[in-house]
């Protein structure tokens, strides 16, 4: 029987997410990785040594980002450079006929996303933003107990995402909204495409309020969007608070609560849920790990083309919700999506 075949992959950016992400591309049974590269010199050698330093002969790291565009060698790129260059690095990607999964939030700007999604599909190139908590099963369960009818149509939806910002990551505090920086960027992205993830239509409207600082960024949130019909999507986010990453589902005949979107792979997943007829369960799910799901999912795409789960209708709605939104700050009244 011959081995699988590997899809060969390069992370640009030495980032603490590419550390993140890392130890679990190479743990991915259908990837391999081939390159690291950053512009900073030696950081991509000091993140290969620090992260898997038994591959240190096999993994080439680079100190030019086009070095490992041209590489032929690699065939796929992870992305998790500053939000504010997602959308050109990944453009250049493309133009050089690499696959490429983007971190989210994919690009800053509706425009750049189109312009991804466009150059994508004149190369044949497989292009994903990376929300890579989709990919945990414990979702997949939330959507069995909603198809069961266990509780009835739902018509709300609460999302929230926090953590305490400390003196380490001030740098994403450091520039405005409009360059990159703020709490919409950074957990924002999830608290939105959370939210939308039982609705089967883009919102309609968006109304949202939000704290900033000297900086222009926006460091808490909280708004809503408007789905028709009643249904509503409340989120909020902040990095003012204790650490937390929620969904609540509330329906017609019950609601169910998901108690930790961020499972780390050795987190036990919980999820509680609850009738109207005055039952009440709470379900301890196996743990798994989202971001090699995330990996093995983009490159079985890849090796088989298939077409990934989030695609780039997608990742243009999460856009638009979060323009509308970061507009109905700006403008305090409720924004028409478009």
């Amino acid at each position: 029987m011959s081995e699988q075949r590997k899809l060969r992959w390069g992370i640009l950016g030495a980032s603490r997410m590419a550390g993140t992400m890392l130890p679990f591309l190479i743990q991915a049974s259908n990837a391999r990785l081939t390159a690291i590269a950053s512009r900073r010199p030696g950081a991509a050698t000091e993140l290969l040594a620090k992260a898997a330093p038994q591959l240190i002969n096999e993994v080439k790291t680079l100190d030019d980002p086009h070095r490992l565009l041209q590489d032929p060698d690699v065939e796929a790129i992870y992305l998790p450079m500053a939000n504010e260059e997602h959308g050109q690095w990944a453009l250049r990607c493309l133009e050089h006929g690499k696959h490429v999964l983007v971190e989210k939030p994919m690009a800053l700007t509706l425009e750049d996303i189109e312009a991804i999604a466009q150059t994508a599909q004149s190369r044949r190139l497989k292009v994903m933003e990376g929300f890579m908590y989709r990919f945990h099963p414990q979702h997949s369960r939330v959507r069995e107990i909603i198809a069961a009818g266990t509780i009835g149509e739902i018509r709300t939806v609460r999302t929230t995402f926090s953590f305490l910002m400390t003196p380490q990551r001030l740098y994403r505090v450091s520039r405005p909204v409009e360059q990159g920086g703020g709490a919409m960027w950074d957990i924002g992205c999830y608290a939105i495409h959370t939210a939308r993830m039982f609705f089967d239509t883009p919102p309609l409207r968006a109304f949202a309020l939000a704290n900033y600082n000297e900086h222009g960024a926006d460091i808490g949130d909280s708004g809503v969007f408007d789905f028709g019909e009643g249904r509503y999507a409340q989120f909020d986010f902040s990095f003012q608070r204790a650490r937390r990453a929620e969904y609540e589902l509330i329906g017609t005949r019950g609601g169910i609560k998901c108690h930790n979107v961020w499972a780390k792979p050795g987190d036990v997943p919980i999820l509680s849920w609850w009738t109207e007829a005055g039952k009440q369960c709470e379900e301890r799910l196996p743990s798994a790990n989202h971001f090699r799901l995330e990996i093995e999912h983009f490159s079985d795409c890849v090796l088989n083309d298939r077409s990934p789960a989030l695609d780039m209708e997608d990742a243009q709605t999460n856009c638009r919700a979060i323009t509308a939104t970061l507009e109905s700050i700006g403008e305090k009244r409720a924004i028409e999506l478009r």
